[in-house]
């Protein structure tokens, strides 16, 4: 196989959804497993649409995901630029070519003689397409249309009677007939290119030897195709990916949860939990196995994995696999991660030192095994900086045990004097306290929560009396004590 070349070429008109994050993610997949390189380039023909923002926010998910580039946007290359809007001229001399060598030709038809070519056919029951009425104009007819002020769009000569078979190493041999595609702009009267010239020039001129895009660009696929081959040009290898459907089999949308990259991460997803996720959506790594890393999905994957049938976006599984990583991340990061929600939930201020970080630290440790994602953490971990109310009646009812002020009494004695506790020090207090007292566990465990707390559930007692502290838990049994009826 000769080097490959892959590219990723999003339109900067919103940010990086999920179905662009999987394209860009199977490119780059492709490209580190051949040893090829991952191009991105920006489709910036859009004007009224597109923007730097977009494009900023497309980029910055990329890297987000890991997903690094050889060339292209930011990173550079041979065959810069990478916008297409900086690209016309280059557009306009293959246009020329094509207009010299007679596979392209000026067309002057008006938007009210298109509409009216359209009517025409749908009242004869004839296929709906342009008619080629500017097919033959004599060069003195367009310089006459040309006088009249008329501003000519270029429209490529599909060849008459010819069957175009697209090879997709994905989806099989996929055959298309030009009788209906009929003659395509390729230049619009303001001199921007359309969609599927610029892109098959810019595929020729950037060496893509592989183009792994979504199935909805299959119907594009015999245009370019046609470009490819009038301009003499290799026709690169095709594979075009599944749709992602919801769980109800609906095309994806924003009623099956969040669309974009950006809004996962503001929730407080982890990248590889949302990368492996990802590479699930249409791809099988052969086996059982769920949980990979960027690195091992990279060393199985194969087109010839990936399915033909709808991908399932599966919120459920985004979640699992997102709570699998954030319980077997380092503390240290999760515990980073998680200030801004906990400061936006009031929890924190501003600037938090070490000594704060340590609780942020301690209460990660306490409450991770709850979250899906991180900006959950603001819902459990109210209770490590906010003293509880004691008026619920299940709480009432437990404080009001008599057992509960020797409890109380037998754990302020062990903690008296003492300046902090660590999980294996807690355990070891707590594994005492009912043989010390006489008493079963249930009759020690649910005062000190309740009193810790003010909720009969909760975080287990072992995390609490670390990153409550010794003299905090002091303070709150004595309270929980006082308000018992």
């Amino acid at each position: 196989m000769s080097e490959v070349k892959v590219r990723f070429a999003p339109s900067p008109t919103g940010p990086l959804h999920i179905g662009g994050a999987r394209s860009a993610l199977f490119n780059w997949l492709y490209a580190r497993r051949y040893h090829g390189k991952f191009v991105v380039r920006i489709e910036d023909t859009d004007l009224e649409r597109s923007s730097r923002e977009s494009e900023e926010n497309i980029l910055s998910s990329l890297r987000w995901l890991g997903l690094d580039w050889d060339e292209g946007i930011a990173a550079g290359g041979p065959a810069g630029p990478y916008r297409q809007t900086e690209r016309l001229a280059l557009y306009s001399q293959y246009a020329e070519e094509l207009l010299e060598s007679g596979w392209a030709y000026r067309c002057y038809c008006s938007e009210e003689e298109l509409a009216a070519q359209r009517e025409a056919q749908l009242a004869a029951g004839e296929m709906v397409g342009y008619n080629g009425q500017c097919r033959n104009l004599s060069e003195a007819e367009c310089q006459q249309l040309e006088n009249e002020g008329r501003k000519p769009v270029v429209r490529f000569r599909v060849p008459e009677g010819k069957v175009l078979t697209v090879r997709d190493q994905v989806r099989g041999d996929v055959s298309f007939d030009c009788h209906g595609i009929g003659d395509f702009i390729i230049v619009k009267s303001d001199g921007i290119p359309t969609y599927n010239f610029a892109v098959a020039v810019d595929d020729h001129t950037m060496g893509i030897t592989h183009v792994i895009r979504a199935e909805e660009h299959l119907s594009n696929t015999p245009l370019q195709i046609l470009l490819f081959e009038a301009l003499g040009w290799p026709v690169p290898e095709f594979a075009h990916i599944s749709l992602i459907l919801g769980k109800d089999r609906a095309k994806m949308s924003k009623r099956h949860g969040a669309t974009s990259i950006q809004q996962y991460r503001d929730l407080g997803y982890l990248p590889e939990a949302m990368v492996n996720f990802l590479a699930l959506l249409g791809w099988s790594p052969g086996a059982e196995e769920e949980v990979f890393t960027l690195d091992q999905v990279q060393e199985k994957f194969s087109l010839d994995r990936v399915a033909k049938s709808p991908a399932v976006f599966d919120l459920d599984k985004l979640n699992w696999l997102n709570g699998h990583y954030i319980k077997h991340s380092p503390v240290e990061r999760i515990a980073d991660l998680a200030v801004p929600y906990l400061r936006q939930a009031g929890y924190l201020p501003e600037t938090v030192d070490e000594s704060l970080m340590a609780k942020v630290r301690l209460v990660t440790i306490a409450v991770r095994e709850y979250l899906d994602y991180l900006s959950q953490i603001a819902d459990h971990a109210g209770v490590f900086f906010t003293d509880p109310g004691y008026d619920d009646p299940e709480a009432q009812a437990v404080l009001s045990g008599e057992q509960v002020p020797a409890v109380f009494a037998a754990l302020r004695e062990q903690l008296t004097g003492a300046a902090a506790l660590d999980e294996d020090r807690a355990r070891a207090l707590l594994k005492q306290l009912p043989k010390e007292l006489g008493l079963g566990g249930k009759l020690v465990y649910q005062p000190l929560r309740v009193g810790l707390t003010g909720k009969t559930k909760g975080p287990e007692l072992y995390h609490l009396l670390p990153a409550l502290g010794p003299a905090k838990v002091i303070e709150r049994l004595e309270k929980a004590l006082g308000s018992a009826i």
